[in-house]
């Protein structure tokens, strides 16, 4: 496994690994969204035998400050730390750049949802930080967990 990054033009690669992930991304116009955004976002892939397998894509809101719009490993290759070398990389990336921090967003606790229950403790493994629940932000129904983590070279 070989990770690439920034990279462009792997929005159909992105798209068919999000469509291994229905229990996380089963509305349509989101899983599309995420895909797109990757032409337009910093973008890091992991590949295997040249086909990619996990991708995570970032949003820069400041120099010192960016956020995860996507993370997705394809459903055969999760739980194997593919996820987490990719995190390492892009934080690494990061840190080079200048960033300072690393938000991502995610489904909270009060949401019923065991697979985000998964998302949340993968976020914590890694160092994230519980920041705030948003109760409205996405929708009347989809609790917003805001994560953050401080960058350092360790």
């Amino acid at each position: 496994m070989q990770i690439r990054g920034p990279v462009i033009g792997v929005v159909n690669e992105c798209e068919r690994v999000l469509r291994t992930l229905p229990r996380w991304f089963d509305h349509e116009a989101s899983l599309l969204e995420y895909a797109g955004n990757t032409a337009k976002f910093q973008t890091f892939v992991a590949v295997e035998n040249e086909r990619v397998i996990a991708f995570l894509s970032l949003q820069c809101h400041f120099p010192s400050a960016w956020e995860i719009n996507c993370i997705a490993v394809e459903a055969d290759h999760r739980n194997s730390g593919i996820g987490r070398d990719l995190q390492k990389h892009v934080e690494d990336w990061l840190f080079s750049q200048g960033a300072k921090t690393l938000q991502v967003k995610t489904l909270a606790d009060s949401h019923p949802s065991p697979y985000y229950a998964q998302t949340r403790k993968f976020y914590e493994s890694v160092g994230y930080l519980p920041i705030e629940v948003f109760p409205t932000l996405w929708k009347v129904g989809l609790p917003v967990l805001m994560l953050m983590k401080i960058l350092d070279t360790k």
